[in-house]
C-alpha cells in the first residue's frame, strides 16, 4: 500500500506540473497559430506516457536511487573498510574517488537526453561527429569532475576555487578549440544534469557529506552537480582540440 500511495500522489504531483506546459502549447497553437494539431491522439497519448514515466521515475528515486546512493557513500567511508582507526587521511577515500569516477562515467553514458544531443550533432555536422566519440568524452569529464568533487568534499577544500580554475581553463579552451564545436561543448554541460546523473551524484555528495567528520551537508555535499556540467565542457573541446591536432599531422 506504500509504494500505491506514493505512486497516486507522485502522480498528482506530476500531473500538476504537465498540466501549465501543455496549457501553453496547446494554447500558442489554437489561439495564436489558429491551426489544429496534428496527430491529436498521438500527442495526447505521449502526454499520458510522459506523466506515467514522470511519476514512476521520481518513485524509483526516492525508494531506490537516493537510498543507494547515500547507502554507498556511508560504506565507502565507514572506518572498518578504510581501515583506519584513528585520523583518516584524503588518501584512505580511493575507493570513494573510484566509485565517483565509475558511477559519473556509467551515469552519463546511459543519460537520454546526452544521446539525443549526440545523435542531432552528427545529424547537423554531416557525419563529422560521431555520437560515440561525444558520448564518450563527456561521460570521462563527468567522471573526472565528480572524483574531483568527492576528492574536494574529502578534503573540505572551498568549492569555489575548483569552479573558478575549471572555468579558467574553459575559457583558454574557448580562443583555441574549433569554432564549431564550442557551442555543443557548452550544450554538453547542460545535458549531463539530466534524469539519470543528478540523482545519484547529489545522494553521493549528501552521503559523503554526512557520513566524513567535520563536513556539512549543506555547504559540503552540494557542488557535485557543479562538477558534472563543468568538465564535459573541458573534455569535448579537448577532445575536439586533439582530433584537429591529429587530422593536422596526417595531412602533412
Amino acid at each position: 500500500m506504500d509504494w500505491l500511495t506514493a505512486i497516486f500522489d507522485t502522480l498528482i504531483d506530476t500531473l500538476g506540473d504537465v498540466v501549465p506546459i501543455v496549457a501553453v502549447l496547446f494554447g500558442f497553437q489554437y489561439l495564436v497559430l489558429r491551426r489544429p494539431v496534428p496527430h491529436l491522439k498521438q500527442v495526447l497519448a505521449g502526454f499520458v506516457a510522459v506523466i506515467l514515466g514522470l511519476a514512476l521515475f521520481l518513485v524509483g528515486l526516492e525508494r531506490a536511487l537516493f537510498p543507494l546512493g547515500e547507502m554507498m557513500a556511508t560504506q565507502l567511508t565507514a572506518p572498518e573498510f578504510l581501515g583506519v582507526s584513528g585520523q583518516s587521511h584524503w588518501q584512505d577515500y580511493y575507493w570513494v574517488y573510484t566509485f565517483a569516477f565509475a558511477i559519473g562515467f556509467a551515469t552519463t553514458i546511459a543519460e537520454p537526453s546526452l544521446l539525443a544531443v549526440a545523435i542531432k550533432a552528427e545529424e547537423v555536422s554531416g557525419g563529422t561527429i560521431r555520437p560515440m566519440g561525444l558520448r564518450l568524452s563527456v561521460a570521462l569529464g563527468v567522471a573526472v569532475g565528480i572524483a574531483l568533487g568527492s576528492y574536494r568534499i574529502v578534503v573540505g577544500d572551498p568549492i569555489h576555487w575548483y569552479i573558478l580554475a575549471g572555468y579558467l581553463v574553459v575559457v583558454v579552451q574557448t580562443a583555441f578549440a574549433p569554432k564549431n564545436v564550442i557551442p555543443l561543448a557548452y550544450d554538453s554541460g547542460g545535458v549531463t544534469t539530466s534524469t539519470v546523473t543528478v540523482p545519484l551524484v547529489a545522494a553521493l555528495g549528501l552521503g559523503l557529506a554526512s557520513t566524513i567528520p567535520g563536513r556539512s551537508p549543506m555547504i559540503d555535499g552540494f557542488g557535485l552537480i557543479a562538477f558534472a556540467s563543468l568538465f564535459p565542457i573541458i573534455s569535448v573541446m579537448g577532445y575536439a582540440q586533439i582530433t584537429a591536432l591529429l587530422q593536422r599531422i596526417q595531412t602533412r
